[in-house]
């Protein structure tokens, strides 16, 4: 199940060696990490208009309609944060922007910015009452919307928050007509100043700088703070130090610009360098690598299942033909690893960990394969309770590190140096942190992720801890079954989850498979052969569903609460469900009666003998 455990020397010496050739520009992100701490002048603010002196006629943004010098996105995000101002924005105020991906969208955020605004970025999938309940969570004193969202905004338009006071702005897309009610941003900007507003000078480290919504796949999104600190500590430590980025780069970015993937690490990695930022409006598998050649990317940004996209397609004659030299993301899974790299002839694959409350980042520097990288950063890997989902103490009270090559469960020390930002609930903030850890007065921030700790500071990301589960006295990690499934020859996806079993202990594993070919009969008994060959006795799946497809957010996580829920119960699941009674047999279709017989204990001595 492992794929890989430990780190080598040999492997962190060819690391190192292949840094040389940008190794002043790595020294400078790691001397300025350090630097970038709680009380200071700087900002994102500050950055923009940095490289609008020292480089004003370079290419900050480009999308499918132009290009934006950082002369050009430097004044037009000064006027918008001067109209702001007028209309009784301050310091601290969100100002909530609903757009798709485009060069507009990171100019109205960087609007807000320049005075020290918050810029909540709001997702664009979102309607109805997930979005009135995002916009009541941040509390906006002004909304920005692109036409292109007007089915969105019109979902919420008679629930807006009475913090908004009038202050909606449209901004065109393409040719579209104006929403009606809302004013006309660009218009009311044309006679505003383009200098820097006055109160950027006051906007410090600490200060909020995006409220980056989670994916809300167990419930309500929440709104996590990233301050200008933590954005530009990430910039610094991904950008230069890590992907070690120069001015002639083109950092190419697919997803959506309001997850701190391309909001913080794209755009901070190409703000590093003064290099140029190349949106894509929406990820294609099929027109990847056209949007790759056409915008001349040096690199891009992923996401683990964008990956295993690309690699399902047919050849692309652009595939190998392109000037990439690193990529960054999270969530390559380790059996996809070399698979991806020697096919699509990527030489630098920077896997990270973070989340957007998150204090810490781990990245790839030294190429590591199937490693989510390097922290210099006080972190702990430790011991935990999959029953509670909680870390274990030992008498005194205390946390107990795992060794090199186990999993366990992913603390981030909380310091001066590196702080929690938290969410703009309190209560929510507060249920994340671990006090007196190893020692009196200590707190920690816990990710809720397990991993394996590889050595030499290096990590591998295995589950999330909610996927993670027990049946008959062993812990069960659902990316890791998920991969071998993925395997075999009929299996196009699988969605790996524990449901309740009656009086059983735990919780039976049960996958949820989309298959290669719908027209083919599953075939139980071969895909149990396989999956007893490479996993051992405990983790074989005990129920199977199969589906035309899964549900997903935006940013490729499965939403497995939904399936948890209806469980394995053929009556009310609207998927043919199958059970493995017997290992010879294989997976067999339940029917009501079996799955009555089943949770009366009837089937007993079979759970027993395919899962103990």
């Amino acid at each position: 199940m492992e794929e890989k455990t430990r780190v080598g020397m040999t492997e962190l010496a060819a690391g190192a060696l292949r840094i040389i050739p940008r190794l002043p520009t790595a020294n400078k992100g790691l001397a300025l990490l350090p630097l970038i701490r709680s009380g200071q002048r700087r900002s994102i603010g500050r950055m923009v208009e940095k490289w609008a002196r020292k480089r004003p006629g370079a290419i900050a943004l480009r999308d499918a309609g132009g290009e934006l010098t950082y002369r050009d996105l430097s004044g037009s995000a000064n006027r918008i944060g001067h109209l702001l101002q007028q209309e009784g924005v301050r310091k601290g105020d969100a100002v909530a922007v609903l757009m798709h991906n485009r060069k507009e969208l990171v100019v109205a955020a960087t609007g807000a910015l320049k005075f020290g605004g918050v810029a909540g970025l709001l997702n664009y999938n979102q309607q109805g009452d997930v979005l009135a309940h995002s916009l009541a969570l941040i509390e906006p004193r002004a909304l920005i919307v692109g036409t292109e969202c007007r089915e969105a905004f019109e979902s919420v338009r008679d629930r807006l928050p009475a913090s908004l006071a009038g202050r909606v702005f449209w901004v065109a897309d393409g040719d579209a007509a104006p929403i009606d009610g809302l004013r006309d941003l660009d218009g009311e900007c044309a006679g505003m100043t383009a200098e820097d507003p006055p109160a950027g000078e006051d906007v410090r480290t600490q200060d909020a700088a995006f409220l980056i919504f989670t994916s809300g796949t167990t419930g309500m999104p929440k709104a996590a703070i990233m301050s200008h600190g933590r954005w530009l500590r990430a910039m610094a430590g991904v950008g230069m130090a890590s992907l070690r980025m120069a001015r002639s780069d083109v950092f190419y970015c697919p997803l959506p610009l309001y997850h701190n993937n391309a909001i913080t690490l794209a755009w901070g990695a190409t703000l590093s360098a003064g290099a140029t930022l190349a949106i894509g409006r929406k990820f294609s598998a099929s027109r990847f690598w056209d949007e790759v050649s056409a915008f001349q990317a040096t690199a891009f940004c992923y996401i683990g299942e964008l990956c295993r996209y690309l690699l399902e397609q047919p050849a692309h004659p652009l595939e190998r033909s392109h000037g990439v030299r690193v990529v960054l993301g999270n969530g390559l899974r380790p059996e996809l690893w070399q698979a991806f790299r020697e096919r699509f002839g990527v030489p630098h694959i920077n896997e990270f960990y973070g989340a957007s409350e998150c204090n810490l980042l781990f990245t790839n520097s030294f190429n590591v394969d199937a490693s989510c990288g390097f922290c210099p950063l006080s972190y702990a890997v430790v011991a935990y309770d999959p029953d509670t989902e909680e870390p274990v103490r030992d008498s005194k009270g205390r946390l107990r590190q795992v060794r090199t090559g186990e999993s366990g469960l992913l603390l981030s020390r909380v310091t001066r140096l590196s702080p929690f930002d938290g969410y703009t609930s309190e209560e929510e903030g507060e249920r994340k942190l671990l006090r007196d850890g190893f020692r009196r007065g200590d707190c920690w921030f816990n990710t809720g992720d397990l991993v394996r700790a590889m050595g030499f500071r290096h990590v591998q990301f295995v589950d999330r801890l909610g996927d993670t589960f027990r049946w008959k006295g062993e812990n069960v990690a659902t990316t890791e079954v998920e991969s071998v499934m993925n395997a075999h020859e009929q299996v196009h996806e699988a969605v790996v989850y524990g449901v309740e079993v009656p009086d059983a202990e735990g919780r039976a594993g049960m996958a949820s498979l989309t298959l290669v070919d719908d027209r083919r009969p599953l075939d139980g008994r071969g895909l149990a052969e396989h999956l007893h060959a490479r996993l051992p006795e405990y983790a074989v799946p005990l129920f199977l569903r199969v589906r035309d497809g899964h549900d997903s957010t935006t940013t490729f996580k499965y939403q497995k609460t939904a399936l948890k829920r209806e469980g394995f119960d053929p009556r009310t699941v609207p998927d043919p469900v199958y059970v493995l009674r017997d290992r010879q047999r294989g997976y067999e279709p339940m029917d009501a009666q079996l799955h009555d017989a089943f949770c009366a204990g009837a089937h007993g001595d079979q759970r027993e003998a395919v899962n103990e």
